[in-house]
């Protein structure tokens, strides 16, 4: 029997963003919070960025994008330079051990989440498999 739209909408929110959650609480050694992370991982993807760039791919302001900069600096996990062409600019990259923080976050969460798929039974993977493709097509919607 088919399930009413309303009724899917609210029982899959709820799934994606508890799952959401429990993926996010693997953390690596530095035990960052999810903000920290993701300027993290943005620096990872993209190189040196602005403190600017990070505040608008964040979605927050400025001043609260250099507060989480600058514990990020103090943790030894970015740094800061000047810009190469603009003396004003600062830009800010990983350090070594804001990569091996990446990295380790990234493998604990995949442990994880490969540990809970293989306690699965064959055929609940592959049901999983199958909505795979539709998880994505509401994702990039």
């Amino acid at each position: 029997m088919p399930v009413a739209a309303p009724t899917l909408a609210s029982e899959l929110r709820r799934a994606v963003i508890m799952a959401s959650r429990r993926i996010r609480a693997e953390r690596g050694s530095a035990d960052l919070s999810d903000p920290q992370y993701s300027v993290l991982v943005h620096l990872e993807r993209n190189g040196q960025l602005t403190p600017s760039q990070l505040a608008d791919l964040e979605r927050i302001q400025p001043p609260s994008m250099t507060r989480t900069i600058n514990c990020l600096v103090e943790a030894g996990l970015v740094e800061k330079a000047a810009h190469p062409t603009d003396g004003r600019v600062v830009v800010v990259s990983l350090t070594e051990q804001g990569r091996t923080e990446v990295a380790e976050t990234r493998q604990r969460r995949s442990a994880w989440l490969e540990a809970q798929l293989a306690a699965m039974e064959p055929d609940e993977r592959a049901r999983l498999a199958d909505a795979l493709e539709l998880l994505w097509r509401i994702a990039q919607a």
